[in-house]
């Protein structure tokens, strides 16, 4: 069966917006389901249903007649959810209210995207697939993706649901005006204001926008090839923090101070993700590096303002 209309949760989010315009463009057939609308895109915004995935009358409002889910949907900035554990627990449940959903509906096609959070720290930079033990755990938000990758194994066990679960990594550019640091730093950069890095030789792994979405799309056109299974999605190339933060500043001509504090709780201090069983089974290619991804990514915030 081919994959021909797909519902995504998360689809006014960075990944979700640009996800939603590149489907279009390929004639897919598309619903979201977000809480908020989606100020980016006036298309994507009509086909958004606005709800709570943790309110299960939310899901009364969905097409119940999709090939395929892709679960976006997260509360996602992993200090915050140290601040407040509460917000993991939100992604645990929506997460079973969307499996239990493709349930109900028979919509056996699902992809989840995780996070390379998953691999914790350890004491090597590359990671592969198979580098995940519950012992590096490092926080609630860690967990709550953790513990969805487990539960979707679950339900592939238990109800047959075929599944595909990419781990991002650090992914940046258009559509994006939060707090995560590349985002941040240039909005902080261009207001002359300080930028302040957690862990001098902090290294991860950036993946610029059209990369993460070209990764999520080789997986919906190679479901079948590589249904049960997990890849990591991202550039493949690690990038210090420092070094990220002064190529902003030299994308913006400005010379504003740049201050370094210890790593905090929770979070990740080297990654840098292993592609190649992407490259192989679902001939993913990133094509975007930091250099270029880092000019598109000002050039679409000086427009965007």
């Amino acid at each position: 069966m081919n994959v021909k209309k797909i519902l995504i949760t998360g689809s006014s989010g960075t990944i979700g917006t640009r996800l939603s315009e590149r489907l279009l463009n390929k004639n897919y057939e598309i619903a979201g389901a977000d809480l908020k609308p989606n100020k980016w895109n006036d298309q994507i915004n009509k086909l958004t249903v606005i709800g709570d995935l943790l309110d299960e009358k939310t899901f009364d409002k969905l097409p119940k007649d999709m090939d395929l889910v892709i679960h976006l949907a997260a509360n996602a900035r992993v200090y915050n959810l140290i601040k407040n554990p509460n917000l993991a627990r939100e992604n645990f449940e929506t997460l079973f209210n969307t499996l239990e959903f493709c349930r109900l509906n028979r919509i056996n096609r699902f992809i989840f995207a995780s996070s390379r959070e998953v691999y914790g720290n350890l004491n090597q930079t590359t990671h592969s697939e198979d580098h995940v033990s519950i012992r590096n755990c490092e926080s609630p938000y860690t967990a709550s993706k953790i513990g969805g990758e487990s539960l979707i194994y679950a339900y592939n066990n238990c109800f047959g649901l075929n599944f595909i679960t990419i781990r991002l990594s650090n992914v940046y550019g258009m559509y994006d005006d939060s707090d995560r640091i590349v985002p941040l730093f240039i909005k902080l950069t261009k207001e002359n204001k300080d930028l302040t890095v957690y862990g001098k030789e902090k290294m991860l792994d950036f993946t610029y926008i059209d990369d993460a979405v070209s990764g999520l799309i080789s997986c919906i056109e190679n479901f079948d090839k590589a249904k049960n299974d997990i890849f990591n999605i991202a550039s493949g190339n690690g990038v210090n923090l420092v070094k990220l933060a002064k190529l902003i500043q030299n994308s913006l001509n400005a010379k504003n101070s740049i201050e370094i504090k210890e790593n905090r709780k929770g979070e990740i201090l080297k990654f840098v993700a292993d592609i190649s069983k992407a490259r192989k089974i679902l001939n993913y290619n990133p094509e975007v590096d930091i250099n270029e991804g880092i000019r598109r990514t000002v050039n679409w915030c000086n427009k965007a303002v």
